[in-house]
C-alpha cells in the first residue's frame, strides 16, 4: 500500500503551493490591516486579477472538463489544492469554476450560463435553504406554478453563499406539491436577478456573509429548467455532495497553518524563564492537534480516492466532512490559547480562523446530519466496517 504522491500530484500541489505564497499570500497583513479598520476586505476585482495571473501558470478550473477549457483533475489532486489554498486566509480561490451541476444544462444555457461563470463574466448562487428547511431540504416551501409556458416563482431563500453577488440563482422549488420534494415534486431554475429577485445580506460571526433571497411572482420561462421537471432534489443533492470532502480539505490547510504557528511561538515565547514550549500541557496542545491533523487528512483523502475510484463516496465523504470540521475547530482552538491575549486580538489572523471555522461544523451538512448518514449507512447495511478493505 503507497502512501505516497505521484511526482506528477507533488508537481501540481507544489506549483500551486508556489504560487499562493507568491501571489496570494503578501496580500494578508493589508486584509488583516483593511478589517481592523472595519473596511471591505479584497475587492472582486483584485481577486479576478489574481484569478487571471493564476490562469497564466495553468491554473484555471480545477474540477472543470477539459472540453470547457478546464484542468479535470482527480479529486486526490483538487483535495491537495484546497489544502494548499486553506493555508491563507485571503479569500481566494482559482477560477474557471461552476457549480458541477450546471453541467447539466441544455446547449442553449450552457452558453447563456455555464460558459460566462466558468470564464468569471457571470457569478451563481445555489439557492436550496430556506428558513424552514435547512438540513432538512425535503421540506421546502418555495414554490413554482406554471402559467402558460412560464413558471411563476414565489418564496424565499436564506443562508445562501454568494447570493449577494450572484447575477443568477440555481433556484430549487417545489413543481408538484402532491408527489413530495423526494420524489419528483421539486425543480430547479435558473433565475437572472434582472427577473426581479432581491437580496438581503445577513450579518454573520465570520466575515462577509450570505443572503436571504426574496422571490415575489417572479416569471421564469420554461427555457430556465435546469434538467428535467422533477429533477431538482436529486441535482441539489449532487451539489451539495461535492462539498463533502472540499470542505476538510481546506480546513486541513487552516490547521496546518495555525498549527504551525503556535509551535513558532512555543519555541520562542518564554514566561518564568523558560520557553512555553517545555510545558507539559503545551506539548498535549501541539501532540494531539498534530494527532487529529494527520487522521483528518487521511480520511479526507481516502474520501477523495474513492471519487477517483468510481465508488460511491457517500460514507466516506460523511466521515471526512464530520471529523475535518471539528479537527479544525479544536486546533484552531488550541492555537488560540496557547498564544493567550495575543492569539484573541486581530493582530494576528487566529480569532479570524475562529470565527471563520465555526461555520464548517453547520454548511454543506450539519455535524449531526453527517452522523445520520454514517450510522444510518451502516445500520442499513449500505456499507460495512472497514469500508473498502472489509
Amino acid at each position: 500500500m503507497d502512501f505516497g504522491l505521484s511526482d506528477e500530484e507533488r508537481a501540481i500541489r507544489d506549483t500551486a503551493r508556489d504560487f499562493i505564497a507568491r501571489e496570494v499570500m503578501p496580500l494578508e497583513q493589508e486584509l488583516l490591516r483593511r478589517e481592523r479598520a472595519h473596511q471591505p476586505g479584497l475587492d472582486r476585482a483584485q481577486l479576478r486579477e489574481l484569478q487571471l495571473k493564476a490562469r497564466t501558470f495553468g491554473f484555471w478550473g480545477l474540477a472543470t472538463p477539459q472540453r470547457y477549457g478546464g484542468m479535470e483533475l482527480p479529486a486526490v489532486v483538487q483535495s491537495l489544492i484546497w489544502t494548499e489554498i486553506g493555508r491563507m486566509f485571503v479569500p481566494f480561490r482559482f477560477g474557471g469554476e461552476a457549480d458541477n451541476i450546471l453541467f447539466h444544462a441544455t446547449d442553449e444555457q450552457k452558453q447563456e450560463f455555464l460558459l460566462p461563470t466558468i470564464e468569471g463574466e457571470r457569478i451563481s448562487c445555489f439557492a436550496i435553504t430556506e428558513p424552514g428547511a435547512g438540513s432538512d431540504a425535503a421540506n421546502i416551501r418555495f414554490s413554482a406554478r406554471r402559467d402558460g409556458d412560464d413558471w411563476i416563482l414565489n418564496g424565499e431563500k436564506t443562508f445562501i453563499t454568494g447570493g449577494n453577488d450572484a447575477d443568477f440563482a440555481i433556484v430549487n422549488a417545489v413543481t408538484d406539491p402532491e408527489r413530495g420534494t423526494r420524489h419528483g415534486g421539486a425543480t430547479a431554475f435558473l433565475v437572472d436577478r434582472a427577473m426581479g429577485w432581491r437580496s438581503e445580506f445577513i450579518p454573520t460571526m465570520g466575515e462577509g456573509g450570505p443572503a436571504s433571497l426574496v422571490f415575489d411572482d417572479v416569471r421564469v420561462p420554461k427555457r430556465n429548467i435546469l434538467g428535467e421537471i422533477g429533477q431538482g432534489f436529486a441535482l441539489g443533492v449532487e451539489r451539495i455532495g461535492k462539498g463533502r470532502y472540499t470542505i476538510p480539505s481546506h480546513a486541513v490547510g487552516i490547521a496546518e497553518r495555525a498549527l504551525r504557528m503556535a509551535i513558532e511561538y512555543a519555541d520562542t515565547r518564554e514566561t518564568f524563564g523558560a520557553k512555553i514550549g517545555t510545558n507539559q500541557a503545551i506539548q498535549w496542545m501541539i501532540a494531539d492537534s498534530e494527532t487529529e491533523l494527520e487522521a483528518a487528512r487521511w480520511l479526507i483523502l481516502r474520501a477523495a480516492w474513492t471519487v477517483d475510484a468510481g465508488l460511491d463516496p457517500r460514507h466516506a465523504s460523511s466521515m471526512a466532512k464530520l471529523y475535518g470540521a471539528g479537527m479544525v475547530n479544536r486546533v484552531v482552538d488550541r492555537v488560540l490559547q496557547l498564544h493567550g491575549g495575543m492569539g484573541y486580538t486581530r493582530e494576528l489572523p487566529i480569532e479570524r480562523w475562529y470565527r471563520q471555522v465555526r461555520l464548517y461544523r453547520i454548511f454543506e451538512g450539519t455535524d449531526e446530519m453527517q452522523r445520520l448518514i454514517i450510522a444510518r449507512d451502516l445500520l442499513r447495511g449500505y456499507t460495512k466496517l472497514g469500508g473498502h478493505l472489509a
